[in-house]
């Protein structure tokens, strides 16, 4: 755990980095580069829509969320999923409770406990 010394010099310089200017290589990209890029099928605006679909109106046959601080990942069938927690389930909601069933990092603190899911394409 950091020194509150360290802790504020830290944030100064987070604070320093966040006001400086964008780098030669940032101004140099075209608008077509950042369209070409969001619009990419992996890019992460289709795996939010993802996370906010029902159960039902996802058509994998296999569901994978992995913890972002313990790295476990956690598979399950979407036929079971909708069976243990309804067809309307939310996927997010659903990820979240099945990697809290097993958690291994408890700190007794409500903002760090749990888990932190990383939704996966199998």
């Amino acid at each position: 755990m950091p020194t509150p010394k360290q802790m504020e010099k830290l944030a100064a310089e987070a604070a320093r980095r966040r006001h400086s200017p964008a780098t030669a290589q940032e101004a140099t990209l075209p608008a077509e580069y950042w369209g070409s890029a969001l619009q990419n099928p992996r890019a992460d605006a289709n795996d939010t829509r993802m996370r906010q679909r029902r159960l039902s109106d996802i058509g994998r046959h296999v569901l994978r969320v992995s913890c972002r601080r313990c790295e476990r990942i956690v598979e399950i069938q979407t036929a079971d999923a909708v069976r243990l927690y309804g067809r309307n389930a939310i996927w997010k909601d659903v990820a979240q409770r099945l990697l809290d069933n097993t958690c291994q990092q408890r700190t007794g603190r409500h903002e760090e406990d749990g888990c932190w899911p990383a939704f996966e394409t199998p």
